[in-house]
């Protein structure tokens, strides 16, 4: 296993614009992955007895509204159901994507179109997650959310709140504003990628070692699933607390 090759940032230059291969690549595979199992789970919609898929999908839908419900009047909350669906989904397949094998057989090995050869090098995969750029880019989007879904329900008296209670507050509010993005990516990417890169470790084990390493192993992928999945909650709870604050009247 390279370690260096797992977490290496691959660029790719295109048109003067430089783009982060690997993590591009991976990112598509994930949305190709919620895009069927979505897609799956709508394709025999019924009103009668679900499939098992439809019922997953079902579940996950009630569990974010109540989330919403949760932290405000839901009718507010509403518009923003879509967007924490997608958003749940796409940060944990992310988060346990750096799990999974490669199973490419090596088929890359050979094609240096795109740096593919790359790409798929080593043992695992690599969560997106694993990469900062895109956990700042869904810690923009949520920020972006928050300020569309205060200006829906106040207008331009959302932007008072920076004045409260008094105007010398302001550059206080800016940073706290500025810091909510910032600190929903560092703690999403410190977990995802701190958890690949053990993993990695423990597969870098001598040959020797390596049956007796089965068992840690494999209690360290359960760990990282769990933590995983706790971090598609708290980030999917957090953007919810974000956009609640700029609604409510209190």
């Amino acid at each position: 296993m390279n370690q260096k090759a797992m977490h290496e940032t691959l660029l790719w230059e295109i048109g003067g614009l430089t783009f982060h291969g690997k993590t591009l690549v991976m990112t598509w595979i994930v949305m190709a992955i919620i895009i069927v199992f979505v897609l799956s789970g709508v394709r025999n919609l019924t009103s009668g007895k679900p499939g098992k898929m439809q019922n997953i999908l079902e579940w996950m839908v009630d569990f974010v509204r109540k989330i919403i419900s949760d932290n405000m009047d839901y009718k507010k909350g509403k518009p923003l159901l879509g967007y924490l669906i997608t958003l749940i989904l796409f940060v944990f397949v992310s988060n346990v994507f750096g799990l999974l094998p490669n199973l490419t057989f090596g088929i890359f090995n050979n094609i240096e179109f795109a740096k593919l050869n790359e790409i798929f090098e080593g043992a695992l995969l690599m969560s997106p997650t694993a990469d900062v750029n895109t956990t700042l880019a869904l810690g923009i989007m949520t920020m972006g959310w928050v300020v569309y879904m205060g200006i829906k329900n106040k207008g331009a008296g959302y932007f008072r709140h920076f004045i409260e209670p008094n105007p010398l507050f302001f550059l206080i509010h800016v940073i706290d504003f500025i810091s909510k993005p910032m600190t929903l990516a560092f703690r999403l990417f410190g977990n995802i990628y701190a958890g690949e890169v053990l993993l990695a470790v423990i597969l870098m084990v001598p040959g020797y070692f390596v049956l007796g390493m089965v068992v840690p192993d494999a209690i360290w992928l359960g760990f990282s699933v769990f933590i995983g999945a706790i971090q598609a909650f708290v980030f999917t709870v957090l953007t919810t607390a974000y956009v609640a604050q700029a609604v409510v009247d209190d």
